[in-house]
């Protein structure tokens, strides 16, 4: 069984900046791609940022620039640098990781139990 644990999410004005961190736990054998999506109230959830086990990363255009998404592949953990937050990037942001369980031959995706985010104006 894996776990997904959030952490760092909270209240900041706008122009402030939070840093999100995931820490995947369990039986593990490797995680290759971890991201993080959000979902606004009324919204579907949507990708914010992803990363390979290699590094490669991708984001959505509106986050382009202001966040980072970065991890540490020993500790399992993927983490998610904002920057220049605005009242449009509320929401709870969720860790996800598509990864390989010992004993299964499929790697599954798995999520976490989500973040919450707010940027006042």
């Amino acid at each position: 069984q894996v776990q997904l644990v959030e952490s760092g999410g909270g209240l900041v004005q706008a122009g402030g900046s939070l840093r999100l961190s995931c820490a995947a736990s369990g039986s593990i054998y490797s995680i290759n791609v971890m991201g993080w999506y959000r979902q606004a109230p009324g919204k579907q959830r949507e990708l914010v940022a992803g990363i390979t086990s290699g590094g490669r990363t991708n984001y959505a255009d509106s986050v382009k620039g202001r966040f980072t998404i970065s991890r540490d592949n020993a500790k399992n953990t993927v983490y998610l640098q904002m920057n220049s937050l605005k009242p449009e990037d509320t929401g709870v942001y969720y860790c996800n990781a598509n990864l390989l369980n010992w004993g299964m031959s499929r790697p599954g995706n798995n999520w976490g139990q989500g973040t919450q985010v707010t940027v006042s104006s």
